[in-house]
């Protein structure tokens, strides 16, 4: 009899046990664990306050790209690359011309007639008429173009690769480059988690390219000296977020700055002083977690978006086009 005891004893302990442990694994699982208390939600940053928000979408446009790569705004047409094409558009829409490249394109600038046009390793030179005018020497296997930027004779190429900034003449002979250390004082560099590296020059030659680990936009002589710089970390809609934002920034034609975001897809303004102006489009605009569509601007301080999650160009007009905010 004792016996038998200890045995039920030891199979109703047994049964606890097994209970516990089904319990335990069943809570665990994603669809009946608790909630995090500490989880952070972005839910609540994906809402913006329709006061912040100055512009409106009036028209979009599809592009016929699976992989769209780049925009740029030039002498009214829009010029857009991807896949292994280039097109020229109207701002209209209504395609002008088109023409192959030999590889995918990752930047795009058009300065004067000349059409610079970007893989991740070398840089090619077209006419509009899709003439290919001269093909630089190739840069090294870590390199990785990210952004172009031209002014009178020189081209400015962003490597996020080798977290540099290189100058070119418009022929391709390389004049120097630097890496974001100005002095011991700005020991940092390009801080560069992800390929997110932009750059552009505004209506006054300056130099500016983003530090995206920093949050930060700064700005350079042309030969890598550290002029000045301002930067805002923070979820709410005046700050960028994430691991290395923004993704693309332009210059309005009066110095303002206009950037995208990715994760929180946004876009926005801030003026020259940095200080946040408004919200262009806010985040429920785009796909959750999307990408930081690359963005230009024409005369009229309209935005085109290239959003490459929805594959097309996204036009945003100013709410009130006669009482537009001014640079300060």
């Amino acid at each position: 009899m004792k016996n038998k005891g200890i045995i039920i004893f030891l199979l109703v302990l047994a049964a606890v046990i097994v209970t516990v442990m089904v319990s335990d694994f069943l809570s665990e699982r994603p669809d009946r664990s608790h909630p995090n208390p500490y989880a952070f939600d972005i839910n609540a940053y994906k809402t913006t306050d329709p006061e912040l928000i100055q512009y409106r979408e009036t028209k979009n446009f599809r592009i016929g790209f699976a992989e769209p790569a780049a925009i740029h705004i030039h002498n009214q047409k829009i010029y857009v690359a991807g896949d292994r094409l280039l097109k020229i558009i109207q701002l209209s829409g209504n395609l002008v011309s088109e023409f192959p490249l030999p590889e995918k394109p990752v930047a795009l600038e058009v300065f004067g007639e000349r059409i610079y046009v970007a893989g991740e390793h070398k840089i090619r030179v077209y006419d509009e008429a899709g003439s290919q005018t001269a093909e630089w020497q190739e840069l090294d296997e870590k390199s990785r173009i990210t952004a172009l930027a031209a002014i009178e004779d020189i081209i400015f190429v962003a490597d996020a690769g080798n977290r540099k900034v290189f100058r070119y003449s418009k022929e391709g002979e390389l004049l120097g480059g630097f890496d974001g250390k100005a002095d011991a004082d700005a020991m940092h560099g390009f801080i560069i988690p992800s390929p997110c590296f932009d750059m552009d020059i505004n209506d006054e030659g300056e130099l500016w390219v983003v530090n995206p680990g920093l949050h930060a936009l700064e700005n350079y002589t042309y030969d890598g000296n550290l002029r000045s710089h301002w930067e805002n970390t923070s979820m709410k809609p005046e700050g960028f977020s994430g691991c290395c934002n923004p993704g693309y920034f332009v210059f309005l034609p009066d110095g303002r700055f206009v950037t995208s975001e990715k994760g929180l897809v946004r876009i926005k303004i801030y003026k020259r002083s940095g200080e946040f102006e408004c919200i262009v489009a806010a985040p429920e605009k785009f796909a959750d977690g999307g990408k930081a569509p690359d963005i230009a601007v024409d005369d009229q301080n309209n935005i085109y978006a290239l959003d490459f999650d929805q594959k097309l160009i996204r036009v945003f007009e100013p709410k009130n086009k006669t009482g537009e905010n001014k640079t300060e």
